[in-house]
């Protein structure tokens, strides 16, 4: 039986334990629920973590190194990979959507994979160097098999750089405004949880503080591509990690960092 208050209290994943038909349609929802929204669409669209993605994760991959092998989860357009494209050798990107789609970023070609039914990614054991996975998990059901199949493609050694929303995104068993259908936050803990169960830890921080980005754009700066706002919200979300909560009630609740960036190599 489904109890709403057992997820929303951050001790469980929803969707972790589903099965195979449960994810199925889980996946039909989703395929296209990103694209419907119209900060997705392709002559509206500006990436809008750069800033984000090189502070929290970028600047903690090996100096110098070139990624001969690169994976995109979810990766749409590819605009994440811009910062480092000039390390990047070859890059796919498994994605469901049809129509969130480019042939380079930078230029680097994209090569488009599409996802498996059960989300296994299509590639070989140990084919890959560098996983990017930027605010993908929590449209997924299944994350912990998820972060499981990142860890069998890539390479001994190799880096993934995720991130992730760390708290509920309001109750998903309703319609909200501006979010796909099923995707919801995943619990701090559970997240480390499940990286530390396959990975390396190289680096964990806190980001995304409310305030932050609400003031950002009352003056109309794009918050997570300025590198000034992006130290700003990282110094609040560390002064108020001491509150981290899934699923807020209270006012002083919301007064905390709403997402974690995790960098990790596996052994």
């Amino acid at each position: 039986m489904f109890s709403r208050d057992r997820y929303l209290s951050g001790e469980f994943l929803y969707g972790d334990d589903f099965s195979a038909e449960q994810i199925a349609e889980w996946n039909a929802q989703e395929a296209e629920g990103y694209s419907g929204l119209s900060a997705a669409r392709s002559d509206e669209y500006s990436y809008a973590y750069h800033a984000w993605n090189t502070y929290h994760g970028y600047r903690y991959l090996p100096k110098g190194v070139m990624f001969r092998s690169v994976l995109g989860l979810g990766s749409a357009y590819g605009e994440e990979f811009a910062p480092i494209a000039p390390r990047i050798g070859t890059l796919t990107v498994v994605e469901s959507s049809q129509l969130l789609r480019r042939d380079s970023v930078e230029g680097v070609p994209i090569r488009y994979l599409e996802p498996r039914a059960d989300n296994s990614i299509p590639l070989e054991d140990e084919s890959v160097d560098l996983v990017c996975c930027l605010g993908v998990l929590h449209h997924i059901p299944n994350v912990t098999f998820v972060i499981s199949e990142m860890a069998r493609v890539l390479r001994s050694g190799g880096i993934a750089v995720i991130r992730e929303p760390i708290v509920s995104m309001g109750d998903w068993s309703t319609p909200r405004r501006g979010l796909t259908r099923n995707e919801r936050g995943i619990p701090r803990d559970i997240l480390i949880d499940r990286l530390r169960g396959v990975f390396e830890e190289v680096h964990c921080s806190l980001c995304g503080f409310p305030v932050v980005a609400r003031l950002a754009r009352a003056v109309r700066i794009d918050a997570y591509n300025s590198m000034i706002v992006t130290r700003v919200d990282a110094l609040l979300s560390r002064a108020f990690a001491w509150n981290v909560n899934y699923h807020p009630i209270t006012i002083l609740h919301r007064f905390r960092p709403t997402s974690m960036f995790a960098v990790v190599k596996k052994p």
